[in-house]
C-alpha cells in the first residue's frame, strides 16, 4: 500500500450502490492512505505547531495545506516584528557603536531569511538617517576617544606583561645562592683546564696532553 496516496492524489468520488469494483477499490485503497497519513502527521507534529482548526480535518492534504498556512502566518508576524525593530532601532549614547551597528545587519539577515532582502546601501542610509550632521559627528569622535583609550589599554597590559616577565626573571635569579651561582658557572668550565668558553673535547691543552702520552688522536666534532 502507498501510505502517501492521498497526498498524491485527490479523494476518489464517494461510493454509491452503483460504484463498480475497482472504484471500490481505489476508494478503499485511498481511504485507508488518508487514515494511516493523518494519524503519522497528528503523532509526528507538536500541537504547538498546528493551527486550532487541524483536529476537524480529514483529508491529510487538507491538513498539510493548514500547517502551511499556519507557519505562513507566524513567519508575517516574525517579520513584521523584525522589520519595527529594524525602524525603531536607536543608539542610547552608550556601548559600542560598531555593536549597535551590527546587530541592524544582524536583524536584516534574519528579513533575508524570510526572503525580504534589504541592500547594503539601504541600511547604511537605514543608520545615517537616525542621527543629525552633529549627532553623527559626535558619535564618530566619541568612538575614535574609544578606540584610543583600548589602544592604550592594549599598550599597556603588553607592557606590564613584559616587565612581569622581567621581574620573575630577576626574581628567579636572586633566590639563586652562591653556591648554586658557582656551580653553573663551573659547569660552563671545561672539564681539563677549568677555563670557560669551550668543552673539554675542544681543549688545545687536553689535545696536547693526549698527543704527549701517546693517545690515539680524537675524532673531530661535526
Amino acid at each position: 500500500m502507498d501510505i502517501d496516496l492521498a497526498l498524491r492524489q485527490e479523494q476518489p468520488a464517494p461510493l454509491t450502490a452503483d460504484s463498480t469494483h475497482d472504484a471500490k477499490r481505489d476508494f478503499e485503497s485511498w481511504d485507508r492512505s488518508n487514515r494511516m497519513s493523518l494519524m503519522i502527521m497528528k503523532h509526528s507534529i507538536p500541537k504547538a505547531f498546528r493551527g486550532t482548526k487541524s483536529e476537524e480535518i480529514t483529508q491529510a492534504k487538507s491538513f498539510l495545506d493548514d500547517l502551511e498556512q499556519h507557519f505562513a502566518k507566524n513567519d508575517k508576524v516574525e517579520m513584521t516584528s523584525l522589520i519595527t525593530s529594524l525602524m525603531s532601532m536607536k543608539y542610547k549614547g552608550q556601548g559600542n557603536i560598531r555593536e549597535y551597528i551590527m546587530e541592524m545587519f544582524h536583524i536584516a539577515s534574519k528579513l533575508k531569511a524570510l526572503k525580504i532582502e534589504l541592500s547594503k546601501d539601504l541600511l547604511v542610509l537605514m543608520v545615517l538617517e537616525k542621527w543629525t550632521l552633529n549627532e553623527l559627528i559626535s558619535h564618530c569622535v566619541q568612538e575614535e576617544d574609544r578606540l584610543k583609550r583600548d589602544k592604550i589599554k592594549s599598550a599597556h597590559l603588553v607592557s606590564a606583561s613584559k616587565d612581569e616577565g622581567k621581574k620573575r626573571k630577576y626574581q628567579n635569579e636572586a633566590v639563586k645562592g652562591p653556591a648554586q651561582k658557582k656551580q653553573e658557572q663551573v659547569s660552563n668550565n671545561c672539564y681539563f683546564c677549568d677555563k670557560p668558553g669551550h668543552l673539554k673535547r675542544d681543549c688545545a691543552k687536553y689535545h696536547a696532553w693526549r698527543a704527549k702520552k701517546g693517545l690515539p688522536e680524537l675524532p673531530k666534532a661535526k
